[in-house]
């Protein structure tokens, strides 16, 4: 581990050690570049909130860390008031509160890192046993992140308008609505705000506390909040109400959660031999024209029923909102149904055991969620529309036959 400081960081080091980082090195901002390169930390601390001492070997420093060659090398940064870490990228910590809150910041991150090195190590041995290579998610995984702001106070519209400018944002105005949206979609981040009783603040972090799956979440409460949730969610902070301060805060924190997403669903289509894909976590579609095949001989064979949906959506206007879309649906599905997302961006859901009255029921639910969650542009002037056409299987109906009947098929209200 580097720690990046003008001045000695001697409390922060032994602290450091005493979490079990071993070994650390010190270096100046000058330095800081060549120790990277010489040591190939694990970590990197920036010690100093402010500026850097050293503009270039910050720049240097930063493009380092955003393009080493292995797993991720989680920095964080210490931020005073309102000046930014001294590099973009790094995680930011109140250099005013304890040490121990910097400590579970990087822990959690860690625990982010050692996922990475773990999918690069399944991917090499995957590709060694000659398997065929799920696609690799590219791009920022800022794109795939939605945010999740809850709030009903004056600030609640700069809030929205501030957060809406960098990533794909869900608006709760009361914890409830909120605690619905944590059960159905993936939350990268959540924001509460002002118009809420401090005993309603305090029950909805005891929720978030209380489930492993959302100990990670980036978290920020505006104003006062009960102190005793740093240990059980390492990635909380309590902020002021300046709305743009809190997004540049947040951002990093919400890169990394997402980053998190992909490389669960990477790893989930490498334990099932790449017949998932790892940017929707649906079927491959090979995989599902597999799996769909093999139900329709054997409901022939054993006189089962059997339904077939297609969904496409109007507004959705990139592919972003159909990926979040195809995710959605990984949640909504049976465990006896399996799914993919087409070519064209439409989602086919495969209703096993399901004759078509009862797949219109279950039809109409998937679709009715996919309507009041699916996220359009911001440009999108309307709702995005998740169309559902349904056929189901017939006496001598093949692969073919079967596709054909549900690119006309009746077609089926989202209620």
């Amino acid at each position: 581990m580097i720690v990046v400081a003008e001045n000695p960081a001697t409390d922060l080091v032994r602290a450091l050690g005493a979490a079990g980082a071993f070994p650390i090195v010190e270096a100046k901002w000058a330095d800081a570049p060549t120790a990277f390169i010489s040591v190939k930390p694990a970590a990197v601390v920036i010690a100093e909130p402010g500026p850097p001492k050293s503009e270039s070997s910050s720049r240097m420093l930063c493009l380092q860390i955003a393009t080493v060659n292995g797993p991720i090398v989680p920095t964080i940064g210490l931020a005073d008031g309102d000046l930014d870490a001294a590099i973009p990228i790094a995680l930011s910590t109140d250099a005013g509160l304890p040490v121990e809150r910097l400590i579970a910041r990087l822990q959690s991150a860690m625990r982010v890192r050692a996922l990475h090195a773990t999918v690069l190590r399944r991917i090499e041995l995957f590709a060694s046993h000659g398997g065929q290579m799920p696609v690799i998610p590219v791009g920022d995984a800022l794109d795939d992140a939605t945010v999740l702001i809850v709030g009903r106070g004056p600030l609640y519209p700069a809030l929205s308008v501030a957060m809406g400018e960098r990533v794909k944002m869900i608006g709760a105005l009361s914890v409830e609505t909120a605690a619905r949206h944590l059960n159905s979609r993936d939350i990268d981040g959540i924001v509460v705000g002002d118009g809420f009783s401090p005993r309603m603040v305090e029950a909805f972090l005891t929720v978030l506390a209380q489930e492993s799956r959302f100990r990670d979440i980036p978290v920020a409460v505006i104003g006062e909040a009960p102190p005793d949730f740093s240990e059980s969610l390492p990635n909380i902070d309590h902020v002021d109400g300046n709305p743009v301060r809190l997004v540049a805060r947040m951002m990093p924190l919400v890169r990394m959660h997402a980053f998190e997403g992909r490389l669960k669903r990477m790893l989930k289509s490498l334990d099932a031999d790449g017949i998932f894909d790892p940017e929707t976590g649906l079927l491959t579609r090979d995989s599902f024209w597999r799996d769909l095949t093999k139900a329709i001989a054997d409901a022939a064979d054993r006189s089962l029923a059997l339904s077939l949906a297609r969904y496409s959506f109007d507004g959705a206007l990139d592919d972003r909102a159909g990926l979040h879309g195809a995710r959605l649906v990984t949640r909504l599905i049976r465990n006896i149904d399996f799914a993919c997302r087409d070519e064209d961006g439409s989602i086919l859901i495969a209703f096993t055991q399901t004759d078509l009255h009862s797949a219109h029921v279950v039809a109409r639910r998937i679709a009715a969620t996919l309507k009041n969650a699916m996220l359009p542009p911001h440009s999108a002037q309307n709702s995005i529309i998740a169309n559902v056409t349904l056929a189901t299987l017939k006496n001598g109906d093949t692969l073919y036959s079967l596709l054909q009947r549900v690119t006309a098929g009746q077609m089926v209200a989202a209620e």
